[in-house]
């Protein structure tokens, strides 16, 4: 007998609705069920006339309105000219998110149970209606809810008697696999995998534009309790139009110390790179995501380990663990008699992902890296309402930003991921130039577009003139005198470092004083320190190139 077929359709905004969606699918498959979980506006609407089983997840935005990913299947559903038998043969069921305090409440979820009634349509059970404003969040009325909808389902597709449910307790097989390679590959800047998308795609969250910061003011005063930013970028050749009223949409990074003790938790080596393969057919790969891609890449841009996370996470996470006493508490926070602790715990205090696994530390070491893209949820994009007219500004975009950050009970403040991201940035930051010469008037190479770059700020320049002075100073010395800025480039912001040169004694002088730097400001050993300058070279973030 061929697998029964469930669908689940959902239109999400923030990420809450497939969150949930990805819940029902992990429990469908429990059962053993066949399915498909997608979001609405990628699944061909022309098909569901065909699909006998389907759960919509549908969150409410703004005044009622549809979120982005479910607007064409929208406009589609409420076509006045689709027959009112078109979907005679589909059992279905809604589940809505939204916020009672909205006059809108759930608007969406009800809008379209009314419609797929009208268009043929056979409920399996009232609608959802999951409240933001609940204490315990959505799954207060989500919980019972998916207790009577497996109820109905499985009275229409037992499980078979010869399998069984799989026990919660058993992790299923996760979405995809990552296949880390032995030798670094060709590595790609950001700049490039962008260039690579289609020029003719308009800027999109999945296409965006690469647009360089030139600004980065604060208007408030330096004694006013709000950090507010002015921030300015170029969209130079964007194709970019917008009015009074538009929004931009802003896909921030993890800072790198996140990063770097993300990786050290879950026993991850940044640099090493993998490429990742589905585990189902017809199962897309993340298009943010290059291939092949490095650890860092991952967590920094796409892994979203400071957002607080969902019930999913803990559940995914218990059935991880291989430490007693961790299980055992994940285990209830998991549990829909523990929601109250685990808002508590995880809710009201707004931990993130990366400090749940620091309270979880034998859990975290065992995740196995194909879990990471199915436990924790993406990097998404923020939207900032515009403040600048092309009219006066063409070439220009402004934001007005309001840095986030605020205290709970617990001792780190909380902080805006995208906000502090975009503050933190120094539109002179990014390139350091250590040029070294023997006299500044005889052979200081390019000086003019040196110094011209590092008036725009696009350059810090570094100078070490070896015979203006009794004692020969080179660049090796310059950089032992920048040892922390160095340390700090290299394996908190992931820099590479080119070295281009006379090849007779420069090379290796400039190696020991990485080393020496390694050692002094990272406390590494020396082998470890040269363990980690092989490593940079490894993965092409050391090169040479340097002539006799």
């Amino acid at each position: 007998m061929p697998t029964p077929r469930l669908l689940v359709l959902f239109g999400s905004q923030t990420g809450t609705a497939q969150d949930v969606s990805e819940r029902l699918g992990r429990e469908a498959r429990r059962r053993r069920l066949g399915c498909l979980v997608q979001a609405l506006d990628s699944y061909p609407v022309v098909n569901l006339i065909n699909e006998p089983l389907v759960i919509f997840v549908c969150a409410t935005t703004g005044q009622g309105d549809p979120p982005d990913n479910m607007k064409n299947f929208w406009r589609f559903i409420f076509r006045k000219n689709l027959p009112s038998t078109s979907l005679c043969q589909m059992d279905f069921a809604v589940l809505g998110l939204g916020d009672s305090s909205y006059a809108k409440f759930n608007f969406v979820a009800k809008k379209l149970h009314r419609r797929l009634l009208q268009l043929g349509g056979s409920a399996l059970l009232p609608m959802c209606l999951g409240d933001d404003q609940h204490e315990l969040g959505p799954d207060a009325a989500i919980d019972p809810w998916l207790h009577d909808l497996w109820k109905k389902v499985l009275d229409l597709h037992p499980v078979p008697l010869d399998l069984g449910i799989i026990p919660t307790g058993i992790p299923l097989p996760s979405k995809f696999t990552l296949q880390f390679l032995e030798e670094a590959p060709v590595t790609h800047s950001e700049e490039q995998h962008v260039a690579r998308m289609d020029p003719q795609d308009p800027p999109s969250e999945l296409h965006p534009f690469l647009a360089p910061m030139v600004s980065n003011q604060r208007v408030t005063g330096p004694l006013h309790f709000q950090d507010v930013r002015l921030i300015e970028f170029d969209i130079t050749g964007s194709g970019l139009s917008f009015t009074a009223g538009d929004v931009v949409l802003i896909q921030p990074k993890n800072i790198a110390p996140h990063v770097q003790q993300f990786c050290q938790l879950l026993g991850l080596d940044p640099d090493q790179c993998f490429t990742l393969q589905p585990r189902e057919p017809g199962v897309p790969c993340p298009v943010q995501l290059p291939q092949p891609c490095s650890v860092r890449r991952l967590v920094s841009q796409y892994l979203d380990i400071t957002s607080v996370p969902r019930r999913s996470f803990f559940e995914l996470l218990a059935c991880l663990s291989p430490h007693k006493l961790e299980r055992e508490k994940l285990l209830e926070f998991s549990s829909a008699q523990g929601q109250e602790e685990l808002c508590e715990y995880c809710s009201r205090p707004r931990r993130t992902v990366l400090e749940v696994l620091c309270d979880f530390p034998h859990t975290a070491g065992a995740i196995p890296p194909d879990y990471l893209l199915d436990l924790v949820p993406l990097i998404r994009p923020r939207a900032f309402s515009i403040a600048s007219s092309l009219l006066a500004h063409p070439s220009r975009l402004q934001i007005l930003v309001a840095v986030v950050q605020y205290q709970t009970r617990l001792k780190e403040p909380r902080r805006g991921l995208c906000s502090s991201w975009l503050a933190s940035l120094d539109p002179g930051q990014g390139n350091f130039l250590f040029f070294g010469c023997r006299q500044r008037d005889q052979d200081f190479y390019w000086e003019p577009e040196w110094k011209e770059l590092e008036k725009r700020g696009c350059l810090t320049l570094v100078t070490a003139f070896s015979r203006e002075q009794e004692q020969k100073v080179y660049v090796q010395h310059r950089l032992r005198e920048l040892g922390p800025l160095v340390w700090e480039l290299l394996d908190h912001q992931g820099a590479y470092f080119y070295l281009a040169g006379n090849a007779k004694y420069m090379p290796v002088d400039v190696s020991e004083a990485l080393m020496s730097i390694f050692q002094e400001e990272g406390g590494l050993s020396s082998p470890d320190a040269a363990a980690y300058l092989a490593r940079l070279q490894r993965t092409l973030r050391f090169q040479t190139e340097t002539w006799a």
